[in-house]
């Protein structure tokens, strides 16, 4: 299952991000955490201090390309094949945390918890390039990744409805938005709400930082049935931060662990559709080449959808 965790700037989304992982992994379930928010702060929530060692998927988008396009005949070349481009008969598939050369040059364990990093703005990119160039390494990843049963991808997202400038946002079997039970808190989830359901994105809102029955009260207000569990304002979530605590999960609060718990059931109850999947993959790459992508590769980049390409397990045999 992918889940994307996405909220208001501050809301906690990279905290929950990391506690989510956490929670999967400590159960022994193959887990891996993706920092897709461009303040990179989740190695640092999972427990990692200093330089993670591992190269951001941001800095080497055309490797990733060449890689993944593999002896696919309709992407020609590196150049040709667009952060949308969906895979084909022919194109290298990935399954989760597999012994293959992009998971093994991007991905480290922090903990128990394998982690591949976007990257950070490069002084190269200030006032020249935004964040979602950097995000075409994600987005290829999890469409040329066919994950079992299982199997948990989390994604910490970008900041507010940011998250609607690329098409990555279908592609995710559920999204977890991050509530403050507070107006700006609430007013984000109504953008993503609307925009969630025009492509069918199914989202459930996680209340956080809840102190009492009144916090609880205005998200049920303002939130409705879409308010799936909330967590209260811990101090051992601000004792991880300040690097008072030994980040044992353990100690969590009851009601917060608790929280967890309801989050994976809610997941689990989500079984993938792939044909979804894949008509979001191929829809989005479509609108990407007539609105810019067949003008700047001097292609048509329709023609990269394989037809008879069968999404999911089968594609693998």
């Amino acid at each position: 299952m992918r889940i994307a965790f996405v909220g208001k700037g501050g809301s906690g989304k990279t905290t929950l991000s990391a506690l989510f992982s956490r929670h999967l992994a400590r159960s022994g379930a193959p887990v891996l955490a993706v920092d897709g928010d461009i303040n990179q702060h989740l190695a640092e929530a999972l427990g990692h201090d200093g330089d993670l060692g591992a190269p951001p998927l941001g800095a080497h988008v055309a490797d990733i390309k060449d890689y993944l396009r593999g002896s696919n005949p309709r992407i020609a070349s590196r150049e040709a094949m667009v952060k949308t481009t969906p895979p084909g008969r022919g194109s290298r598939l990935l399954r989760l945390l597999g012994d293959d050369e992009l998971h093994a040059r991007h991905v480290r364990r922090v903990g128990d918890v394998p982690l591949m990093v976007t990257g950070e703005f490069d002084e190269s990119d200030l006032g020249v390039a935004c964040y979602h160039s950097k995000l075409g390494g994600v987005e290829l990843y999890l469409n040329h990744l066919v994950d079992g049963p299982g199997e948990y991808v989390v994604v910490d997202m970008t900041a507010g409805a940011d998250a609607f400038a690329s098409g990555l946002f279908t592609r995710f079997d559920l999204t977890f938005l991050v509530a403050e039970p507070t107006r700006k808190g609430v007013s984000v989830y109504r953008q993503y709400r609307d925009h969630a359901r025009e492509f069918g994105v199914r989202i459930a809102v996680i209340g956080n930082k809840v102190t009492g029955e009144d916090d609880l009260l205005f998200l049920k207000e303002h939130v409705g049935d879409d308010l799936l569990t909330h967590l209260v304002q811990s101090p051992w979530v601000r004792a991880a931060e300040q690097g008072r605590s030994e980040h044992d999960l353990k100690s969590l609060e009851p009601h917060n662990r608790h929280a967890l718990s309801v989050l994976r059931q809610t997941v689990d109850a989500h079984p993938r559709d792939w044909p979804a999947l894949h008509r979001h993959a191929v829809e989005f790459h479509l609108r990407n080449a007539r609105s810019w992508a067949n003008e700047a590769t001097g292609l048509d980049l329709t023609s990269q959808v394989d037809p008879d390409f069968v999404p999911g397990p089968a594609s693998l045999v």
